[in-house]
C-alpha cells in the first residue's frame, strides 16, 4: 500500500477508524463499516487486502481481527501529504468548502510548503470552457447558504434563471450538491412540493440562482431525501463490463463517482457496475461512457443502448460530412 495516495485516501480513513479500535473486529463488521464510511466499490479494493494478509494491519484469531496499532498511536502529515493539501488549497473549489478563517489558517501551517501541481498545469481538452465562477463573492454567498441548509435540513427560497430564461420563484429543500466535471458546474439536487404536497425532485444549477434566503423552516417529514432521489431513477440502470486494462477501472470508479452505482468482480479483469441515474442525468452520462471506448462494454438497459447507438450513428454521419 501506498505511504500516500490522493486517490485512495478514503480508504486511509476507513481504515484508520477501524485500526484505532481496540475491540475485536468481525469480517462483516468490518464490511459494514466500510460501507457507511467508504463508496460502493470501496469492498473491492479492501477486503481482499485484509483476508489475505497483503494489507499486514490485523492480527488475526479464527473469525476476528484485532489491530496491530497501539492507542497512543499518532501519524503525523508527510512533506508529501502537506504538498498535496498545499494543492488542493491553490484550487478555487476548496474555497466554496471553507470559510476566510478556515483558509487563512490553513494557509498559515502550509506557507513554507510547495505546492504538489499548480492548476495551470492541466489542460482539461473535453470540459465546457463556461464554468462556474467560483471566486465570485455572490456565487461563494449561495454555495455556503446551500451547504448550511443541506446539514440543518432547512428549506431556502431562491430566485432562479431557467435556462429557457424564465425567472423561477419556489421555496426548495436542497438535499445534495454535485459536481459536473464535463461542464464545470455545481448543481443542486432539491426537493420541491408538488400540488398534492409529495416531494418533487428538482436539478438547479447554482450558478443561475439570482438570490437565496435561508428560511427558519426545517424539513421535517420522516421520509428520507436521498430515497426521495433514488425514487427518481429509472427502475433499471444500466449495466456496464469493465476491462480493466490501462487502470480502466480505477478511471471508471473516479469519473463514475457522483453517480449511485453497484460494482462486483466477474473475472480476474473484468467487473460489472450497475449505475443508477434519471432523465437529467442520461445525457452527461451517455457522454461518460462513450469516452471510455472499448475498455467498456454497454450490456443495458434498453433505453440506455438505444440513446448510445443513435448517438453513434450521429457522430458517423457527422464525420462522413466532414470526410
Amino acid at each position: 500500500m501506498e505511504l500516500f495516495s490522493e486517490i485512495y485516501n478514503c480508504y486511509y480513513q476507513v481504515l484508520r477508524h477501524l485500526l484505532c479500535s481496540q475491540a475485536p473486529l468481525t469480517i462483516d463488521k468490518i464490511r459494514r463499516q466500510i460501507c457507511e464510511e467508504g463508496f460502493g466499490e470501496s469492498l473491492l479494493s479492501i477486503i481482499p487486502k485484509l483476508e489475505s494478509g497483503a494489507w499486514n494491519l490485523f492480527r488475526r484469531d479464527g473469525e476476528l481481527y484485532f489491530s496491530k496499532l497501539s492507542p497512543s498511536f499518532l501519524m503525523p502529515l508527510s512533506h508529501l501529504e502537506k504538498s498535496y493539501l498545499k494543492a488542493l488549497l491553490l484550487d478555487p473549489r476548496i474555497g466554496l468548502f471553507l470559510n476566510s478563517a478556515q483558509t487563512e489558517t490553513l494557509q498559515q501551517m502550509l506557507s513554507s510548503v510547495t505546492p504538489l501541481w499548480k492548476q495551470g498545469q492541466f489542460s482539461y481538452f473535453d470540459q465546457f470552457t463556461d464554468g462556474d465562477p467560483f471566486t465570485d463573492p455572490t456565487y461563494r454567498s449561495h454555495f455556503r447558504t446551500l451547504l448550511q441548509a443541506i446539514k440543518e435540513k432547512k428549506y431556502v427560497d431562491i430566485d432562479y434563471n431557467s435556462p429557457t430564461g424564465h425567472r423561477i420563484h419556489h421555496y426548495y429543500v436542497p438535499a445534495r450538491l454535485e459536481y459536473s466535471v464535463k461542464n464545470d458546474k455545481f448543481r443542486l439536487l432539491a426537493l420541491k412540493a408538488s400540488k398534492n404536497n409529495n416531494m418533487r425532485l428538482e436539478i438547479l444549477n447554482v450558478s443561475r440562482m439570482e438570490r437565496i434566503n435561508l428560511t427558519e423552516n426545517t424539513f421535517t417529514s420522516t421520509e428520507n431525501l436521498n430515497a426521495i432521489i433514488q425514487g427518481s431513477y429509472y427502475k433499471e440502470p444500466i449495466k456496464i463490463h469493465i476491462l480493466n486494462k490501462r487502470n480502466a477501472l480505477e478511471r471508471a470508479m473516479l469519473h463514475f463517482a457522483n453517480y449511485e452505482k453497484n460494482t462486483r468482480k466477474l473475472s480476474e479483469d473484468t467487473y460489472e457496475c450497475l449505475i443508477y441515474y434519471n432523465q437529467s442525468m442520461e445525457t452527461e452520462l451517455l457522454i461518460e461512457v462513450l469516452s471510455f471506448g472499448p475498455m467498456i462494454t454497454v450490456l443495458g438497459n434498453e433505453k440506455f443502448l438505444h440513446s448510445l447507438k443513435a448517438r453513434l450513428k450521429k457522430q458517423i454521419h457527422i464525420n462522413s460530412a466532414i470526410d
